[in-house]
C-alpha cells in the first residue's frame, strides 16, 4: 500500500479546462461535491480508512448569490446546511474575499476582477469541523494564480499556508505544490514533515491529494476524489447518512 499511495503522482489526469478558466462550468455561485475521503498511516504500521463525505465549493464574490440556491442552505445565518466566513480566515469579521486579496497582496498577485472560490465543509445544524480548506485564486483573465491550503488542528487552530503557483507547478496532472509543515496539528503527525499537494482544480470532477513526508519516506497520505453535484434542495434532500460534512478522524492516524 505505501508504494501505491506514494506513486500516485506519476498517474497522469486529464485536466479539466475550466481549471484554467472562469470555472465556466460552475455558473451557480456554489456547488457540491460528492466522493470519498482517504487516509493512510505509511509507516511504522500500516493503516487506512475512507469514507463519503460532501464538500461545498462557494464562489466568495457571490455569497449573497449562494444563499438563495436553495431553502435548506444558507449563508453567514442559520440553516440545516449553511456556510459562514467566520470559520475560516482571519476570524476577525472581515470578508474572506478581502482575506484570499490581502494574501495575495502579500506575494505581488493582484486578484482583482478575479474570482476566488473555496473548497470546504459545511455547517450542518451549526456545526462542522475542517481539517482543510482551499482556497483556488484566479487572476482576471482567468488563469490559477494563488492556492491557499487552510489547515485547522484539533484546538480549533487555523493556519494557511499561501502558496502562489509557479511555472511549472500546473500542468495535465494538475497543480503540484510543496510546503515544509510549520503547524501543529495533532500528538499523532510529527512536525519534522513536508507536505506534497497535488489539485486538480474544480470542474465537473475534483482531486485532492497530500502526502507528508519525513525526513526519509512518505509518512502520510489523503485524498478526495468527488463529482460535482448542483446545490439544490432536492440534493441535499437526497443527502445520504454515510456522507458526511468533516471528521475529526484524521487525529487516529
Amino acid at each position: 500500500m505505501p508504494d501505491r499511495i506514494a506513486n500516485a503522482d506519476t498517474h497522469q489526469d486529464t485536466l479539466d479546462p475550466a481549471a484554467t478558466l472562469y470555472l465556466d462550468t460552475l455558473d451557480p455561485a456554489a456547488a457540491l461535491y460528492f466522493g470519498e475521503v482517504m487516509h493512510a498511516r505509511l509507516k511504522p504500521m500500516g493503516h487506512r480508512f475512507s469514507y463519503r463525505v460532501m464538500s461545498l465549493l462557494i464562489d466568495l464574490d457571490r455569497l449573497n448569490e449562494a444563499d438563495r440556491q436553495s431553502v435548506l442552505f444558507a449563508v453567514n445565518r442559520a440553516a440545516l446546511y449553511s456556510f459562514c466566513e467566520a470559520d475560516h480566515g482571519k476570524r476577525d469579521g472581515s470578508t474572506l474575499r478581502a482575506y484570499a486579496q490581502n494574501c495575495a497582496v502579500q506575494h505581488g498577485i493582484n486578484l482583482a476582477g478575479g474570482r476566488v472560490w473555496l473548497l470546504c465543509y459545511p455547517r450542518q445544524l451549526g456545526f462542522t469541523f475542517n481539517p482543510l480548506s482551499v482556497y483556488f485564486c484566479y487572476r482576471a483573465g482567468g488563469e490559477l494564480a494563488l492556492m491557499i491550503y487552510e489547515v485547522r488542528n484539533t484546538f480549533g487552530n487555523i493556519h494557511a499556508y499561501v502558496l502562489p503557483v509557479k511555472p511549472g507547478e500546473l500542468s495535465v496532472a494538475g497543480v503540484r505544490q510543496q510546503q515544509q509543515k510549520l503547524f501543529y496539528v495533532s500528538p499523532f503527525i510529527e512536525m519534522a514533515m513536508r507536505y506534497h499537494f497535488r489539485v486538480s482544480p474544480p470542474g465537473e470532477r475534483l482531486k485532492l491529494r497530500i502526502l507528508a513526508t519525513d525526513r526519509e519516506n512518505p509518512l502520510l497520505a489523503a485524498t478526495f476524489n468527488g463529482r460535482r453535484r448542483d446545490l439544490t434542495t432536492a440534493a441535499l434532500l437526497a443527502l445520504q447518512p454515510q456522507y458526511r460534512l468533516g471528521d475529526r478522524q484524521t487525529r487516529r492516524l
